[in-house]
C-alpha cells in the first residue's frame, strides 16, 4: 500500500487559535489541569521535554536515529501501530551478532503467526533509553526501496510512561514525563485500545486506529466503505501486513474526514474485504501534531500551523 495519496485539503479548527493564545503564558503546570487545551501542551516550553529530536519522513513514515547496545546510529521507524517496545530487522541482528530466541505469536489484525525474537541490551532514542528489550525480529524491509530501509522499529510502549508529541509540520519528536494530557482537556480523546479514537466521515461517526507506520491515508473495511460511498472502486493490488497479504481497492471519498482538530476532504482511500477496522495512516496525519499520553489513555490530533 505504497502508492502516493492524492493531496488532501485540510481545514484548521479553533484549536489552533486557542493554542496560540495560550502559548505566551503557558506554564508546565497548566498541562495537567483538566479543561486546558490539549493542543497547547505541544507548545509548552522546551524545558518541559526531556527528549526533542528531528525526524525524517519517507512516504509518510517517521524515521529517527537510534543506538542499539551502544552502537550506531541505526535508522529506526516510529510506529504507533506496533505493539510492544520495538522490532529488530534481520539486518540489525546480523550486524550485531544477536542471538535468536523462542518464537512468539504475532498478530497483524487479520492473522496470527509465530515470529522469532531477540534481546536488545539497550535501545536509545534522543537520550531516552530502554534496557533488556525482548523484541520480534524478521525481514521488515522486504521489497522496500533503498531509501526506506530500516534497522528496526520503535513501537508504542517505548513511550508508555510519558507524553509523546509527533509534530509532523516541524518534523520534530518530543517526549516528556513532566507534561500530561487529561481526558478532560479541550481537544483530548480517550481510548480503550491503543490507539482507537473517534473519527467521523461525513455524517457517520466511527472509530479509527491511529497508525503512523502505515503509508496510506485511510484503509476502510468494505462494509464501512459501502456506507460512506465514494468513486467506483479500482483494483489497487495487494497490501502487506505483518503476516498477511490482502487484496485492496482504491477510491476517492469526499468525506470530510474529521480526526480531532484535523479535517481532510477528497481523500484517496484503500478498501479491503478482509481488513477489520478503519485505519488512519501516516498520509492522513502528515499535516498534524499528534499527542499521545498512554498513562491517561488519551490522544489529541491538532492541526499544524
Amino acid at each position: 500500500m505504497s502508492d502516493p495519496v492524492v493531496p488532501a485539503r485540510r481545514a484548521c479548527s479553533a484549536l489552533v487559535a486557542l493554542a496560540l493564545l495560550l502559548a505566551p503564558a503557558f506554564a508546565m503546570a497548566d498541562a495537567t489541569v483538566p479543561g486546558a487545551s490539549a493542543c497547547g501542551v505541544a507548545i509548552a516550553p522546551s524545558s518541559g521535554f526531556e527528549m526533542r529530536i528531528p525526524f525524517a519522513t519517507i512516504d509518510g513514515r517517521i524515521y529517527v536515529d537510534a543506538t542499539v547496545n551502544g552502537r550506531g546510529p541505526f535508522r529506526f521507524a516510529v510506529d504507533t501501530g506496533a505493539s510492544g517496545l520495538g522490532r529488530a530487522d534481520s539486518s540489525l541482528v546480523a550486524a550485531l551478532g544477536l542471538a535468536i530466541s523462542q518464537p512468539v505469536p504475532n498478530s497483524d489484525g487479520v492473522a496470527t503467526a509465530a515470529i522469532d525474537t531477540t534481546t536488545l541490551a539497550s535501545l536509545e532514542v534522543g537520550g531516552l533509553v530502554r534496557r533488556d528489550l525482548v523484541v520480534p525480529t524478521r525481514d521488515y524491509n522486504g521489497k522496500a526501496a533503498p531509501d526506506a530501509a530500516l534497522s528496526g522499529i520503535v513501537a508504542r510502549e517505548f513511550f508508555a510512561d510519558g507524553l509523546l508529541v509527533i509534530d509532523y509540520p516541524a518534523r520534530t519528536l518530543k517526549f516528556s514525563r513532566k507534561l500530561a494530557l487529561r481526558p478532560g482537556d479541550d481537544g483530548a480523546m480517550s481510548y480503550d485500545r491503543p490507539f482507537r479514537i473517534p473519527v467521523s466521515i461525513g455524517k457517520m461517526r466511527t472509530e479509527g486506529n491511529l497508525d503512523t507506520g502505515a503509508n496510506v491515508a485511510f484503509v476502510l473495511p468494505r462494509s464501512l466503505f459501502d456506507q460512506v460511498g465514494g468513486t467506483p472502486l479500482e483494483a489497487a493490488g495487494e497490501g502487506r501486513l505483518s503476516n498477511t497479504r490482502i487484496a485492496t481497492g482504491r477510491s476517492m471519498v469526499a468525506g470530510p474526514f474529521r480526526i480531532g482538530g484535523t479535517t481532510l476532504e477528497n481523500v484517496e482511500v484503500r478498501v479491503s474485504d478482509r481488513y477489520p477496522e478503519l485505519l488512519v495512516g501516516a498520509h492522513a496525519l502528515q499535516g498534524s501534531v499528534i499527542l499521545i499520553d498512554q498513562r491517561a489513555k488519551t490522544v489529541a490530533v491538532c492541526p499544524g500551523e
